[in-house]
């Protein structure tokens, strides 16, 4: 059995005149960041490994939820389809058997709903824990189980 945990950035700041990729996290964001990953580690969830998106706010979220995880950044994870998501996943060492993609609304959400289906939002700072029992190269759309959903307004 291998664990996906699909993490939304946290809540990131609009600034004008500032690219994309550089937005960082609220305050808000950056406390809700630190929130998922003890609500992750209170699950009794490990991580091996980090997929992150190379955006300033999917690194800050990643970073602060998991400070002791290898993270691995990946640029096909920045406004990326849920198909390029899935393939990003599908590379990932066979060994592994926990691991976190943390990028970007509306991929991250409908990667989730695609895998294991549910009806929950995907807000800033929420993850889904999916369970699967293929290998990650042959994971497809409907193999996943949803455990549990997080939403930091909510939890």
């Amino acid at each position: 059995m291998r664990t996906l945990i699909v993490l939304r950035h946290a809540k990131a700041d609009q600034i004008l005149g500032l690219a994309d990729r550089e937005r960082p996290l609220t305050g808000r964001g950056e406390r809700d960041a630190k929130r998922a990953g003890d609500e992750i580690r209170a699950a009794g969830l490990a991580p091996d490994v980090v997929l992150c998106s190379p955006a300033l706010r999917t690194r800050r979220t990643a970073e602060l939820a998991f400070p002791e995880v290898e993270i691995s950044y990946e640029r096909d994870i920045y406004e990326a389809y849920p198909e390029d998501l899935l393939e990003v996943v599908r590379r990932t060492d066979p060994e592994l058997s926990t691991v976190v993609l943390c990028g970007h609304n509306p991929g991250v959400h409908e990667l989730a709903l695609a895998l294991a289906g549910g009806d929950h939002v995907f807000r800033p700072g929420a993850f889904a824990v999916i369970e699967v029992e293929s290998a990650w190269a042959d994971l497809w759309p409907g193999q996943g189980r949803l455990v549990t959903h997080w939403d930091p307004k909510k939890g």
